[in-house]
């Protein structure tokens, strides 16, 4: 009979405390994970505050330099993974840091003069697109340089905060494949792919936040 007894004590102490708790616990603070956004996302870019910059190794040496972005705006829909808009680069404004370099790779190379804008213009993209954060995004479309579309696929670090976001990505352009002059000369041997990296910043004209 005890032992009865000391079980019934044992199982309402236990019922009680769990009633007691069991508010508590619901009003405790929840990690939720990032929501991904319902509808389409439009950003445009702050130029000033961009930045391209390229590599492009060579048998002696690395050529570092930049180009000014012009233009930029952004629409991507997370339900449906289309994306549209346009990032344009000024192709007379590649620098180098060398006059002489920086001038045949304008008149011979890129062909500035005609060809003034390097555009990379989005389609669609996969990944999972945060309300805000954090996410890491493949972003598909069409290059276009020295007047000719080639197929491209970037990968994208982008960040949404308010109305701001920011993004970075690092690609190849493998430009002699896509028919510009090689530079190289018998003193001289440069890589066929030169390396870019972006860094991007804008607002969000239509944001999940909104």
């Amino acid at each position: 009979m005890r032992s009865f007894s000391r079980r019934l004590k044992l199982f309402l102490y236990f019922s009680v405390g769990t009633l007691v708790a069991l508010p508590l616990l619901i009003a405790l603070p929840q990690h939720a994970t990032p929501q991904t956004p319902s509808a389409p996302i439009v950003a445009s870019l702050d130029p000033a505050q961009s930045t391209v910059h390229w590599t492009l190794g060579s048998t002696l040496h690395a050529v570092h330099g930049t180009f000014a972005l012009k233009r930029g705006s952004l629409q991507v829909d997370p339900a449906t993974g289309k994306a549209a808009g346009e990032i344009v680069a000024d192709a007379a404004s590649g620098n180098s840091g060398n006059d002489s370099r920086d001038k045949k790779m304008h008149n011979e190379v890129l062909e500035s003069v005609r060809f003034n804008e390097v555009v990379f213009r989005p389609d669609s993209f996969t990944g999972k697109l945060a309300n805000s954060g954090e996410s890491a995004l493949q972003l598909h479309g069409m290059f276009l340089l020295h007047g000719s579309e080639h197929e491209l696929t970037v990968p994208v670090e982008a960040h949404l905060a308010g109305d701001h976001w920011t993004g970075s990505a690092k690609f190849g352009v493998p430009f002699i494949d896509w028919g510009l002059k090689n530079p190289s000369s018998w003193l001289l041997r440069v890589d066929h792919l030169v390396n870019i990296e972006l860094e991007l910043k804008g607002t969000l004209q239509s944001s999940p936040a909104r």
